[in-house]
């Protein structure tokens, strides 16, 4: 492509796209945003912005920065017809729903679902959540060791949204194996048709699923679920239309769980790291609080966003131009050192911190305080039920797409 992107187009793809950023992006995020703040990749075919005020300032301006488009922009991008007809249900998915829409439609369909996540009803799950968290490590304890993400940080999460939302205990593998499959497209900059496929299929199969719970709900009196609430939701004669329905349901699912599972793994693997920070949070429980957040902040589960450009726009002496891709990258502005002072250093009382692990603006995390509230008393009754907590491997692989987090933590205690 010509210099119509900037100086030095593509010069940091073959880093992009190296093992080494797979395991650990935060050199590379650092290098860009002293060098290469808006930077455009050729191999990703979009903008990266990497500094903490560009990112706030786009995930703030809806208008120019939209999030119609989004994702449906990939998935359509230098396909051959056939397969852009084969796709299109995925396509026609992610063109309505919470996710995929502005404001005034993202206004209504956030105050509809909002309902349901209010804190008064999330704060009702504490004491259910904590006998979740103590029934998982009972059945690890006498055993001594345990993989925190296989054992506690997956089903903690899966089995409380899945209850939120109605969800018979015996599909929850299911839903793991439909989750994974449709968020391969989305972590993938250029995802090949095979990946489309893959993901449109469990994609279906999740829909599919979620009518069938819908109907079921409509032949029976309304439970005391999130799916239920949904479905009668309604506000000034409003209700959501069955397309939004579904895709906010599966919005629902998989960011009800996957963001989480990082979070308490990864926090767990920080406070291993930094030993000094265990013992803090060991001596003084009220911390967790704040050492959630920093844990969002340092090693966010969340790390790349996306909206396309409605005009053109000019940021950090680039030309972003109408319709084009902009990757705001979450991970890199929480370590940005105009923000936060040693930005690659834990500390569990840092204050303030503005971190943007949730996101900004209009889109900010709907099920954040679902998160707030599983982690802590996750994380928390770990500590205090194995005082003797140590990782079992120095080999940790971790996955770095859209979602950040290890692929397993072996731990003995």
């Amino acid at each position: 492509m010509s210099n119509q992107h900037g100086n030095s187009p593509g010069r940091f793809d073959h880093l992009l796209n190296s093992p080494e950023f797979e395991q650990n992006p935060y050199p590379l995020y650092h290098q860009l945003r002293a060098e290469a703040p808006a930077y455009w990749s050729e191999a990703w075919g979009c903008w990266l912005l990497t500094r903490y005020d560009d990112v706030v300032n786009t995930l703030r301006d809806h208008k120019r920065f939209s999030s119609v488009g989004r994702l449906t922009s990939v998935i359509e991008q230098e396909l051959p017809e056939p397969v852009r007809e084969q796709i299109q249900p995925l396509v026609r998915h992610y063109s309505t729903g919470l996710i995929n829409v502005d404001p005034p439609d993202h206004t209504r369909l956030r105050g509809l679902v909002h309902k349901a996540f209010t804190p008064r009803v999330i704060e009702r799950l504490r004491s259910h959540v904590q006998e979740i968290v103590d029934g998982l490590l009972d059945q690890v304890q006498a055993a001594g060791r345990m993989d925190v993400i296989a054992d506690l940080s997956y089903p903690l999460p899966v089995t409380v949204i899945a209850e939120l939302m109605g969800i018979p205990k015996n599909d929850h593998e299911q839903f793991k194996a439909w989750s994974g499959q449709i968020v391969e497209f989305m972590a993938t900059p250029r995802p090949t048709p095979a990946i489309l496929l893959r993901s449109q299929e469990a994609l279906l199969a999740l829909r599919s699923y979620f009518r069938h719970i819908f109907a079921e709900q409509q032949r029976q009196a309304p439970r005391e679920d999130l799916i239920s609430a949904l479905v009668a939701v309604e506000e000034a004669g409003d209700k959501l239309a069955e397309e939004e329905l579904l895709s906010t349901c599966v919005t629902i699912l998989i960011g009800g769980h996957e963001t989480t599972t990082n979070l308490i793994a990864s926090g767990l693997w920080a406070l291993l790291q930094h030993p000094e920070q265990l013992q803090k949070l060991r001596t003084r429980a009220e911390l967790i609080g704040p050492a959630v957040e920093e844990f969002l902040r340092y090693e966010g589960p969340f790390q790349r966003n996306r909206r396309i450009a409605t005009e053109d726009v000019r940021l950090n002496g680039q030309q972003i131009k109408k319709g084009e891709l902009v990757v705001q990258f979450l991970g890199a502005a929480n370590r940005d050192p105009a923000q936060f002072p040693e930005p690659d250093r834990l500390d569990i009382e840092r204050s303030p911190n503005k971190h943007l692990a949730f996101g900004y603006g209009v889109h900010f995390c709907l099920g954040a305080a679902l998160a707030r509230l599983e982690a802590p008393l996750a994380i928390n009754t770990v500590l205090r039920r194995m005082p003797d907590l140590q990782l079992a491997t120095d080999k940790l692989e971790w996955q770095n797409t859209v979602f950040r987090g290890l692929q397993e933590l072996p731990v003995t205690f």
